[in-house]
């Protein structure tokens, strides 16, 4: 119980530090360009580490939290996207022994999924009428290596915290 709460508390530090440390990190011309979706990224690692239903959870609690603090224009859009992108590559990649160039894998996969349901979502509802290809190459693209870079720094610690808590859920699924 107390290393899930560590990691609830760690995924909100992250999403504070999204809105807060890391626009100050991002430099001038690359201010409209990148879009930190961090506790994203950790919530990537859950659903490949810890289980899928948690990691729909999560997506669906940060999402919120992103449309509601971040972008108002529509709510429940990141919900949405985190949530389902999470469950659907928790369900094809759920490995609690994932090497690491498959979770590298799914972290661009992920941050590919969720800006694409982003942007189709918002295309939909006349949000944006920006041409796919100026999407693609103007936000698409530098949050794909800014999620890459982040997963390969916390790659080991979040590794090794949730293979642990994985197993103290199968611990005590087995004395039940």
């Amino acid at each position: 119980m107390a290393r899930r709460l560590i990691l609830l508390l760690l995924l909100f530090l992250v999403f504070i530090w999204e809105g807060t440390i890391i626009p100050w990190l991002i430099p001038d011309f690359l201010d409209t360009r990148l879009v930190p979706h961090l506790a994203y990224i950790l919530i990537l690692f859950v659903a490949i580490y810890y289980h899928r239903h948690t990691a729909l959870a999560l997506g669906l609690i940060f999402g919120l939290l992103h449309d509601v603090v971040f972008y108002g224009d529509m709510i429940g859009a990141y919900a949405f996207a985190m949530g389902l992108s999470a469950y659907v590559l928790g369900l094809l990649f759920q490995s609690p022994r994932a090497p690491y160039p498959l979770m590298m894998t799914v972290v661009l996969i992920g941050s590919l999924l969720l800006d694409h349901l982003l942007y189709g979502l918002y295309l939909v509802f006349g949000l944006t009428r920006e041409p796919y290809a100026w999407a693609l190459g103007h936000y698409m693209f530098p949050n794909l290596l800014l999620h890459f870079v982040f997963a390969l720094i916390i790659f080991v610690p979040v590794r090794q915290q949730l293979e642990k808590v994985a197993k103290l859920r199968r611990r005590a699924a087995e004395e039940e």
